[in-house]
This record gives C-alpha cells, sequence and structure tokens, in this order.
C-alpha cells in the first residue's frame, strides 16, 4: 500500500522498474496510467504492463518505493 505522502503523487513521468517477470525486463518513465495498466516509455518505445500480478519499484524524491500493482 502506497504511504499517505506516496498516495497523492501523480505516478506519470515518475522513473519506473517492473520487478515481477515476466515483465522484469522493463524499466523507464511512466508515460500514463489507466485503471489497470501503465504504459511505460523504455528505450524509444512504449510498453503496456498490467498492474494487476506486478510489483512495481517507482524512484520518488530520491526514495525507491515498492508497490503492489493491484493496491494501485
Amino acid at each position: 500500500m502506497r504511504d499517505n505522502l506516496f498516495a497523492r503523487t501523480e505516478l506519470i513521468g515518475l522513473d519506473v522498474e517492473v520487478l515481477s517477470s515476466p515483465y522484469s525486463e522493463i524499466s523507464g518513465k511512466v508515460f500514463d496510467e489507466t485503471m489497470n495498466t501503465f504504459t511505460i516509455e523504455s528505450a524509444g518505445t512504449e510498453k503496456m504492463v498490467p498492474k494487476s500480478g506486478n510489483v512495481f519499484r517507482f524512484t520518488y524524491e530520491g526514495r525507491k518505493i515498492d508497490i503492489i500493482g493491484s493496491e494501485i
């Protein structure tokens, strides 16, 4: 679950890494967010990753924050 400060944070534009397979090779910036997915800009391409079933590591104000996708 997000901490109180991070819960109010806009995720678009943050650096993110996907920590669970089969998407674990994806890292970049959050380009877009829907209720069920993130679009991550990675190496000049956009990759859509489902939130459910994945764990994401965001970099926010210099901190690494791991979030379970189904809780976002």
